[in-house]
């Protein structure tokens, strides 16, 4: 897995320098410790950002542990045979969306601290994107209180505070 998540890092473009240095950090710290949950107190994460096709709209989770609304992810999994699978099994879980499909590679980074009833210190996330119809039937799994379509210009207040930039990134990515 880990030679699969260098893959997906390297291939990214990033649009911004911002994203461009942390990638190079994702590049030069990530190591077969971050992989898996339990091998350390940092974890590599994957996550995606599910649009509308006019991208007006996106499909978030509210996070039961965290007490925030968020776009689905979360870590590895041993069965996960890439990055970008993990990504998509995640946001498969969390909306219970089966036919669900990503759009792309990467398309945003994003490394945060974790503070508050977390057995993790920091998630360094890969976010991917996938386009979905808002009429598809979803699902709230066990790890969200609820799941909801939200237009971009009107978040929820109770949003992660980086949400908004990382949304407009995975919008940027798709180039609409």
């Amino acid at each position: 897995m880990l030679n699969s998540v260098l893959a997906h890092l390297q291939t990214y473009q990033p649009a911004d320098p911002a994203q461009q240095r942390l990638r190079d950090h994702y590049l030069a710290t990530i190591d077969s410790a971050m992989i898996w949950k339990e091998t350390g107190p940092q974890h590599v994460t994957a996550s995606t950002f599910v649009f509308t096709p006019d991208l007006r709209r996106i499909l978030l989770t509210y996070h039961r542990k965290g007490r925030f609304w968020v776009q689905f992810g979360g870590h590895l999994e041993k069965s996960d045979h890439s990055l970008d699978a993990a990504a998509l099994r995640e946001a498969r879980e969390e909306s219970g969306m089966v036919d669900l499909e990503l759009t792309g590679g990467v398309v945003d980074l994003d490394r945060h601290d974790l503070h508050g009833g977390f057995t993790c210190q920091a998630h360094w996330d890969v976010g991917f994107t996938a386009i979905v119809d808002p009429d598809t039937p979803i699902i709230v799994s066990d790890e969200s209180d609820d799941v909801a379509w939200w237009p971009i210009n009107a978040l929820p207040t109770d949003a992660t505070p980086d949400l908004p930039s990382r949304i407009a990134r995975a919008q940027a990515s798709l180039g609409r």
